[in-house]
């Protein structure tokens, strides 16, 4: 609103008098000039074209000074919509426009279809109460496998008020033993090697105290959420595994958290979306569904799964979104966001664009970031995924945040962090078992024909604003049901009700609890730390470069295959990842994602369509089936990290 007064007061000292869709138009203008002579470059922007630039032909000469043509966007560019994100009360609807410049003057633009015919353009001018939020911008870092009591737990020592543990919590080691031993909580987590189990019928023994079988599953009725099973299940993996999984990290041990949840807020009511593994539940973080996968489903992987997802509710919305990526990013699971048109503007490289766009004030509406999945000596893991060192995680985390806070759009900024599922870890809660709808009643697979009307287990969830005050902590939701929670699919839906979107992704995310009730303040803060303290490293060892692929890991390698075209040759899936390990699997991805993104630039530069997804032809795709067992040298490694930043 500030910049819109102070146009206005300008405008009104024209002694001009204009209805309010001039003035639209000449704020839109006023916007641009004000941005160029700034020196801040405005990517997928556009002056009205030339059959609206006559009407404010009269108010350029003020400006005459200034470099018209570094406005106008470049012809043959195709554009949908836009809104100036310096105002946000402008909206300028293009309906894939393809600009062209007919007399040379670089004033104006004239907006055609493919065949040549004069497109429709509107801009309409938003009510002051049509988004009533102050958050412009939303970041999301969703990091891997622990449960809340795991990483949080602890932390209610900090906060009474916090869901968290006391050290009363434990297991037995046999659910059906009245007098086995049990395991109780403690405080003593720091590296977790092993993985925990973390699967459909893993889960189902964790929180129900029973081993999977069709026969207990269809008996729901006698189905109680005691979250009994995690020592039992543990041990049935690993003797001596149940100590990790009943075991949490003091506040101290993770500086950054402790930090963030003094001076933010907390969820202690967050649930994975489906009590499953990491892919499912990464899906329907975008999503609100995993398309009826409850582990990996390597013929959605080869298609990409075809749901609609928030992304594309943004864009058809009017409003941005980028994914900063630092291996091939997850969320390209997705076909959809596989098309031409969001490789080419929508993904970025962390280390290369992240800290210049949040510097530039350029970060999108809608903010993903990805971390590194894989775990290498000089570029550790720091997804938080055993067994990677939460350390790196911390610095992360940390990373993230102060250069979040060092942007000018920190006081539009709401930073979300939660876990995509609790990884095999205990926690106290139970599972809420009943009221979750099905999300598009798909049904999973044989044997398990989940039917999604379940949650998994509680994670963590912290979310970071100027307008949240220091120590919230965030419980169930007031609905919009009886029965809502906060799931991962209460993200889409805080972003359709923040941004104002027209329609719900699916019936899960109509369901979901929004957690835009965290914004609990009526002017941004001036103290939030601009720095956090240093993580405490965890690990003695240096990264396994050696050790086999997680499932997870295995999954990346296989999209990538896809991507580069290598889903076509023998070797897919199975011979090229059983016996891939860790630093083979990296190099394998690097080389797969960068063939995959060439093919889209020269595509592009070809003419082709923006919704169409290019795929390498087999013979072309230069990414042999398997690397040599050797790793890249120290030297290649040292000197990769420096041209990267080090991240």
């Amino acid at each position: 609103m500030e910049a819109k007064d102070t146009v206005e007061e300008w405008f009104r000292n024209c002694h001009a008098k204009v209805d309010n869709d001039q003035f639209c138009l000449f704020l839109t203008t006023v916007w641009f000039l004000w941005f160029n002579q700034n020196k801040k470059v405005m990517e997928n922007a556009s002056v009205p074209p030339n059959c609206l630039a006559n009407q404010i032909r009269s108010f350029l000469h003020a400006f005459q000074d200034s470099e018209i043509q570094s406005w106008v966007f470049d012809p043959g560019t195709v554009i949908h919509s836009w809104q100036p994100p310096g105002l946000g009360l402008i909206k300028i609807n293009f309906d894939g426009a393809n600009f062209s410049n007919p007399d040379g003057t670089g004033l104006g633009v004239v907006a055609r279809d493919s065949e040549g015919k004069k497109k429709k353009i509107s801009i309409t001018m938003a009510s002051e109460t049509s988004n009533p939020f102050p958050i412009k911008t939303i970041v999301v870092l969703v990091q891997e496998n622990r449960s809340f009591d795991h990483m949080l737990g602890w932390m209610k020592t900090l906060n009474p008020e916090i869901n968290g543990v006391t050290g009363s919590e434990s297991n037995p080691i046999s659910t059906s033993d009245p007098e086995t031993n049990r395991v109780y909580f403690g405080n003593g987590s720091a590296y977790v090697d092993p993985d925990p189990g973390h699967s459909i019928q893993d889960i189902f023994e964790q929180i129900f105290g029973i081993p999977w079988s069709q026969e207990v599953a269809d008996n729901k009725s006698e189905l109680r959420p005691a979250m009994q099973g995690f020592a039992q299940n543990a041990e049935r993996i690993q003797s001596g595994m149940s100590s990790t999984v009943l075991n949490g990290f003091k506040p101290e041990s993770v500086p950054v958290y402790r930090e963030l949840v003094e001076e933010f807020a907390v969820c202690d009511q967050w649930f994975a979306a489906v009590p499953a593994s990491t892919q499912p539940n990464r899906l329907f973080v975008h999503s609100a569904t995993s398309y009826g996968a409850t582990s990996n489903d390597r013929k959605l992987l080869i298609e990409g799964y075809p749901q609609k997802t928030i992304f594309e509710s943004l864009d058809e919305g009017g409003f941005t979104f980028g994914i900063y990526y630092q291996y091939p990013p997850a969320t390209l699971f997705y076909r959809n966001l596989r098309k031409l048109k969001y490789i080419i503007n929508n993904f970025h490289q962390f280390d290369l664009d992240f800290k210049r766009h949040c510097k530039e004030g350029k970060l999108p509406n809608y903010t993903v970031i990805e971390q590194r999945y894989f775990d290498l000596k000089i570029l550790p893991g720091n997804d938080d995924h055993p067994s990677h060192d939460v350390s790196e995680g911390q610095k992360f985390v940390k990373e993230v945040y102060e250069v979040l806070r060092s942007s000018p759009q920190w006081n539009e900024m709401l930073f979300v962090i939660i876990y995509d599922e609790h990884g095999g870890f205990f926690d106290h809660v139970p599972t809420p078992v009943t009221g979750v709808p099905s999300p598009d009643g798909i049904v999973g697979p044989e044997p398990y024909n989940f039917q999604f009307d379940r949650l998994g287990v509680r994670v963590p969830a912290i979310m970071i604003s100027p307008w949240i005050e220091k120590g919230t902590v965030l419980h169930g939701p007031s609905g919009p049901y009886p029965t809502s929670e906060f799931e991962h699919s209460s993200i889409p839906a805080t972003v359709k009700k923040i941004f104002n979107l027209e329609e719900f992704l699916t019936k899960r995310d109509a369901w979901a609890g929004t957690f835009d009730s965290v914004i609990n303040r009526t002017t941004p803060r001036a103290d939030c730390p601009e720095t956090l303290g240093e993580p405490v490293k965890l690990r003695d060892a240096e990264a396994n470069e050696g050790s086999k692929l997680s499932e997870f890991q295995g999954e990346l390698v296989e999209m990538a295959a896809v991507l580069c075209g290598d889903h076509k040759k023998e070797s897919f899936p199975d011979k090229l990842v059983e016996n891939m390990i860790v630093s083979e699997g990296v190099e394998y991805v690097k080389n797969a994602f960068k063939k995959f993104t060439d093919e889209c630039h020269k595509a592009k530069e070809n003419g082709a369509d923006e919704s169409t997804i290019h795929i390498p032809a087999e013979e072309d795709s230069g990414v042999v089936d398997s690397v040599p067992k050797e790793s890249k040298s120290f030297v290649s490694k040292f000197f990769s990290c420096i041209v990267c930043g080090g991240n």
